[in-house]
Formats: structure tokens, C-alpha cells, sequence
């Protein structure tokens, strides 16, 4: 996905457009569509990220990487919020599943622990997707519900992005079920091992 999004510079600067693409788990933005050759002017990892929605503001959201890097970005409509949620969280969620692959057999071998920190990352995008669905609905009732005929082409983008985010949704709580199950296997206690006593062989034996 790419697109115009509105990032914070600074307090002299305040908000000014840049140009993003999201690509193999990395977002990174550009001053211009027209500059992209010229090399990116910042990026962030998607996997490492905290994804923040902004209560207040529908058109904002930030990524944060806790004690090393933030962004605050904006977007033109909450609409366009919600489409950059949604590839954010499945760009999330897909370099997250090949991680999980790729180290389950490592975890095996070695009898480690699993890492707990993703099963809270996992808790947390499932309650910002259960928000978004929330909110997606919501829209989608009121503009069923009133007096005027309600606009296809936006009950189109509605359902659209509904369906993606429920998608996403499904996909994330199929990762956090992965998880759970991994902290279970893993946290079993080994059981003590009764050592029978040695059977006496009373034909041998001397009286």
C-alpha cells in the first residue's frame, strides 16, 4: 500500500504530506511520489511497532517503538485511517506468522521458553481491531438508517473495508490461539518420575 500521509516534523514544521509505501513488513516514507528514487528519508519496521489509534482524532494514528522511534501521522479521511489500520495490521500479522514458523522448531530443540511479549502485542492489535470493527459498523448502520437513500458507492467502501478488517481480525486471533497453545505446551511442569524399587528375586534368595 501507498500513499499521501500527513507526519509531524516538528513545532516549526508542525504536519507536512509525505509519500509512504508499505512494503515487506517496512514502512517508509518520502518527501514526494516524485523523490522515491532518490531514497527514503525515514523508515520503521511494522513488526517491532506499537500501533496507537488516536481516541479523539479519526484521522490519526501513531507508531511508536518504545525509548527509540516515533511517528505521528494523519490522515485525509477516517476512512483512509481505517484502510492504513488494516494494511498495517495485516503486514503486521503476516511477518509475525513467518517468524512464529521459522523459530517454533528452534524453540523445540532447544526447550525454550516462549516469548510472552508476543501473545500481549497479539492481545493488544486484537482489541484495536475489535475497535475498528466497532467503529466500521457503526458507520455502516447510520448510513442505513436514515431518512435519505444511503450512498452505494460508500456503503461498498464500508463493507470493503469491514470485510478486511474482519480478515485481519480472524488472522491475529488464529496467532494469539498459536501462542496460548505454544505458553501451554511449554509451561507443563515436568512430572517427578517414581523409580520403582528393585524387584527381589525371592527363588534366589537364601533363607
Amino acid at each position: 500500500m501507498e500513499g499521501v500521509l500527513w507526519k509531524w516534523t516538528n513545532y516549526w514544521n508542525g504536519w507536512q504530506t509525505r509519500w509512504f509505501i508499505l512494503e515487506n513488513g517496512v514502512l517508509a516514507y518520502y518527501k514526494s511520489q516524485e523523490e522515491v528514487n532518490q531514497g527514503c528519508r525515514g523508515s520503521i519496521k511494522v513488526q517491532a511497532c506499537e500501533i496507537i489509534v488516536n481516541a479523539i482524532d479519526s484521522t490519526r494514528l501513531d507508531l511508536v517503538i518504545p525509548g527509540e522511534q516515533h511517528i505521528y501521522l494523519k490522515t485525509a479521511t477516517s476512512q483512509e485511517r481505517q484502510q492504513w489500520l488494516v494494511a498495517l495490521g495485516s503486514a503486521k500479522a503476516c511477518v509475525q506468522k513467518r517468524t512464529l514458523n521459522d523459530s517454533s522448531e528452534f524453540k523445540v530443540n532447544n526447550n525454550c521458553e516462549p516469548n510472552t511479549n508476543a501473545l500481549k502485542k497479539k492481545k493488544s492489535e486484537l482489541r484495536l481491531y475489535c475497535d475498528l470493527l466497532m467503529q466500521q459498523v457503526h458507520v455502516i448502520k447510520n448510513s442505513t438508517n436514515g431518512e435519505n437513500r444511503p450512498d452505494v458507492e460508500k456503503m461498498d467502501d464500508a463493507t470493503r473495508l469491514l470485510g478486511a478488517t474482519c480478515d485481519t481480525f480472524i488472522k491475529t486471533l488464529e496467532e494469539c490461539m498459536e501462542l496460548s497453545n505454544a505458553n501451554i505446551m511449554y509451561n507443563v511442569p515436568n512430572n517427578d518420575v517414581i523409580v520403582p524399587p528393585a524387584t527381589v528375586n525371592l527363588a534366589s534368595k537364601r533363607i
